[in-house]
């Protein structure tokens, strides 16, 4: 596949990233020569300095050849026109843009995007996808990853096992044996920095971060079953009152009429205008660094304190002052990757990652055959992926105790007219199922040929 992406910021590299190393023909475009040095001497890509919108620039990338347009540099208006172009002049097949502004995406302006206006095939909103990101992990404190696949029928979720954890050093094949009606399926263990497939006679240890994949209504008492047992969050201080916070206080006023909301916005304009959107929330004007501030919110009786201003920095020192005042849980947006593990080691129970959710939105897009849904984990170390089963695809018609299944990929859950089915030995998935499994990154376009329409079927 030749894509052509509009700027190389840490969406833009990373996902350069993920394409080159999966054989794509890349070519990256920004204003920035030292951007455009920095990811060329990193990857394999070709790499052209300019404006991602002007027409000349675009065909020197070569977007004439193009399967897919990727605009996701700071400013949307030029990742609009970078579509609008690559439509006009170039009739690129697919093409996708990041639009930060939350007044483009009302619902009564929903035409906007449509291709007789903005031809737009497809539109990322960081705020919203991290905001959403951010709930889900409210309602499940336990957690510290989750993401909804086959319409919200199965959830992926990432728990951390503690020293206290129940099934420690229990085989995971006896897991089934302890608890026969449980539907979830350990299908990812990160150890130690290392992402591996655990196979049935493998234990989890302290420390371990597992991912299961369950049926919705499972997943609190799968948390449970692993020593998470932890309540909804219902008292929580949001620090940072830009795109994210509003809309994390927003959606709680209106789903969780019992929250008691409190946001910290440094800005007086700002939080002057949020706090005229919002009916029920308190808003505080003054930094998430000020700990008169944090007292004045009581973030020591908060059940979580939510970090989400601009700067990983203050979101991750406002998380340790909040849990030196007595804050139960703690949840921090990071945006530099080499930022997460540094958190961890400092008691910071959870974060959200706007590159990587974006990411994992955008590759949803590019994977080939009849993917439905991806989500990327750890950094990009595996994903997770729900691809439809077609007559062709080798996994059907078969047990999978039969199929010749490679390492480094596992099978959570397999959906069938709107029915969880736990995968077992003598699962036989058919044409039209759904299915969600957990690859390894290097395993990724195997699974792809697996679920790929083939000459044959037409």
């Amino acid at each position: 596949m030749k894509v052509v992406i509009c700027g190389a910021g840490q969406v833009g590299f990373g996902i350069a990233e993920r394409l080159a190393a999966e054989q794509n023909d890349v070519s990256i475009i920004d204003t920035s020569p030292r951007l455009i040095q920095a990811v060329t001497d990193t990857l394999d890509v070709r790499g052209f300095v300019g404006h991602g919108s002007h027409p000349d620039v675009l065909a020197r990338a070569g977007l004439e050849a193009a399967d897919m347009l990727i605009a996701v540099t700071l400013h949307d208006e030029v990742n609009m026109i970078a579509c609008q172009v690559g439509h006009a002049l170039f009739d690129v097949p697919t093409k996708i843009a990041r639009v930060r502004a939350q007044s483009y995406l009302q619902g009564h302006w929903r035409d906007l995007f449509s291709r007789d206006h903005l031809p737009i095939d497809v539109v990322i909103s960081p705020e919203l996808e991290v905001g959403e990101m951010v709930l889900r992990r409210l309602s499940l404190p336990g957690a510290v990853d989750t993401v909804s696949f086959g319409d919200s029928n199965v959830v992926v979720v990432g728990v951390r096992c503690q020293e206290d954890c129940p099934v420690l050093d229990t085989p995971l094949r006896q897991l089934t044996d302890l608890f026969p009606d449980l539907r979830a399926v350990v299908v990812a263990v990160n150890r130690n920095g290392k992402t591996f497939v655990p196979r049935s006679t493998d234990a989890l240890l302290a420390g371990d971060l597992a991912y299961f994949v369950a049926q919705s209504d499972q997943v609190s008492r799968t948390l449970s079953i692993f020593g998470h047992d932890e309540p909804p969050a219902q008292r929580i201080v949001i620090g940072g009152g830009g795109n994210i916070g509003l809309y994390v206080a927003r959606e709680l006023e209106q789903r969780n009429p019992k929250a008691r909301v409190k946001i910290i916005e440094d800005s007086a304009e700002r939080a002057e205008s949020i706090a005229q959107e919002l009916s029920r929330t308190v808003v505080l004007r003054g930094s998430a660094l000020d700990r008169s501030i944090l007292e004045e919110a009581a973030v020591g009786d908060a059940d979580t304190v939510i970090a989400v201003t601009n700067d990983d920095r203050v979101n991750i020192l406002s998380c340790l002052l909040s849990r030196e005042l007595g804050a139960k849980r703690m949840l921090s947006l990071l945006n530099d990757p080499a930022y997460p593990a540094f958190a961890r080691g400092l008691g910071i129970d959870a974060y959200v990652n706007p590159r990587q959710i974006t990411v994992s939105k955008i590759l949803q897009y590019v994977r080939k055959g009849r993917i439905r849904g991806v989500h990327s984990l750890l950094n990009g170390a595996g994903e997770v992926i729900e691809a439809e089963a077609l007559e062709t695809s080798p996994l059907v018609g078969k047990p999978l105790k039969q199929l010749d299944l490679f390492d480094g990929m596992r099978i959570g859950a397999v959906i069938r007219a709107g029915r969880v089915l736990l995968p077992r030995g003598d699962t036989v998935i058919q044409a039209r199922d759904r299915v969600v499994m957990f690859a390894l990154a290097d395993k990724v376009k195997r699974v792809e040929q697996l679920f790929r329409v083939s000459l044959e079927f037409f």
